[in-house]
């Protein structure tokens, strides 16, 4: 069954993640005007007070068990890793490893895909943090060579070997784009549009982006640039060609051509009955043709028409959102269909079911009426909605009464 046959679903066509290749897509595998760490030779840097005459040490190191294979990379790779532990300290990132990983260093040449769990924290004595991908659910993916928003973190993932987990202590002028990154990711999280902010507006309205990203530390984090704190777990390195493409690393062209492959991935899981995984599936579709639209003038041809194929997809996300029981999502992402397309009966629909989850009984008669006016051949579907919408309220009519007969008694 897909999304079109399971609740009068959509019948059209359908960007670092949130999970993971959706993160990317949003949070900005986008050109920086920063220089990585690794892009330019050490330079020499004065020793710290008491040691005169000493090289600092590279990374301070506090072992804990690794499970075997440490001394063999420590080997393999201490001379490479060395180099760019002491590039990234005198480009002001400090190391610390909490655990070693196993293996040789990866050569982590472009297109090579890691996949690691971070905290962010800020500096000081409480060390506060910010975020973490673990409270998420779901790990970070970086591809090296796509010019990522935040180049310190592919740098630093250079240093370590899969399994590892180190702590690197950045310079504000390091981190001074990790609001907006983290913006993007955490509007994935929960469930919003990743591409949030990024889109064509007026100069007024990109004052205003700029001046609020919605999230009261990271405007505090924005206004006034500080030094952060990464804790970094590499779960895995993997070479280019082994692994699968996610959509958000894609071209342009590239991002066309698979969406409808994705598409019918997504279906494939819903008939399954596996409806997260098909909402997944959809999401980086509409991600893909986002990451198109944004780069298109609003209300241009070449706007409209991706946003004609991005509306069937959000219809068929938005059942699996009602499958989940998520109404307020449902809700959001119809009316913003409407507010474009005010003949849409399957928003409508969609949108009516979902009010009448949240027992908005009034908004949710409405928009049934509506579906009928526009196409009169769905009354069996709409009345047995309103009926069933009907039933629920006198249950809950009889329940009040119960439940108030009880207090007053009293």
């Amino acid at each position: 069954m897909t999304p079109q046959e399971g609740g009068w679903g959509e019948t059209g066509k359908q960007e670092n993640h949130v999970g993971t290749g959706r993160a990317a897509a949003s949070a900005g595998h986008a050109p920086s005007q920063m220089t990585t760490p690794h892009s330019r030779g050490p330079r020499p840097a004065a020793p710290p007070p008491g040691q005169q005459g000493e090289p600092r040490a590279a990374a301070t190191i506090r072992k804990e068990p690794s499970g075997g294979g440490g001394g063999r990379a420590r080997a393999g790779g201490a001379g490479a890793m060395a180099q760019q532990v002491e590039q990234l300290r005198a480009d002001g990132v400090d190391k610390e490893v909490l655990r070693e990983g196993t293996g040789p260093l990866p050569d982590f040449r472009d297109g090579t895909k890691a996949t690691f769990h971070y905290r962010t924290l800020r500096c000081g004595d409480e060390e506060t943090p910010v975020d973490d991908s673990r409270a998420r659910g779901k790990p970070m993916e970086l591809i090296a060579g796509k010019k990522f928003k935040l180049p310190v973190w592919e740098a630093a993932l250079r240093t370590m070997r899969p399994g590892e987990r180190a702590r690197f202590r950045c310079d504000a002028k390091h981190v001074v784009l990790y609001p907006l990154v983290s913006k993007s990711l955490r509007n994935i999280a929960a469930g919003k549009d990743p591409l949030e902010g990024q889109r064509h507006c007026c100069s007024i309205a990109q004052m205003h982006e700029h001046y609020s990203l919605g999230y009261p530390d990271l405007d505090e984090l924005q206004k006034n640039p500080q030094p952060l704190i990464f804790d970094i777990e590499v779960l895995k390195v993997e070479p280019p060609g082994s692994y699968q493409q996610d959509p958000w690393a894609m071209t342009d062209e590239e991002k066309l051509q698979a969406v409808p492959q994705i598409h019918k991935e997504g279906n494939e899981l819903y008939r399954q009955g596996k409806v997260s995984e098909a909402a997944a599936k959809y999401y980086d579709a509409i991600a893909c043709l986002k990451n198109l639209q944004m780069k298109e003038q609003p209300g241009s041809p070449d706007w409209i028409e991706l946003d004609q194929k991005i509306t069937p997809l959000l219809l068929n996300y938005c059942q699996c959102k009602l499958q989940c029981e998520e109404y307020y999502e449902v809700l959001d992402h119809c009316s913003s269909i409407l507010n474009k397309y005010e003949d849409n009966v399957k928003a409508y629909f969609k949108r009516g079911k979902a009010h009448a989850a949240v027992w908005n009984v009034a908004e949710a008669q409405a928009d049934f009426a509506k579906v009928l006016a526009l196409d009169p051949s769905l009354r069996p579907v709409v009345s047995k909605e309103l009926r069933s919408l009907e039933a629920r309220l006198r249950e809950k009519d009889a329940e009040d009464k119960i439940r108030f007969k009880g207090i007053f008694s009293q």
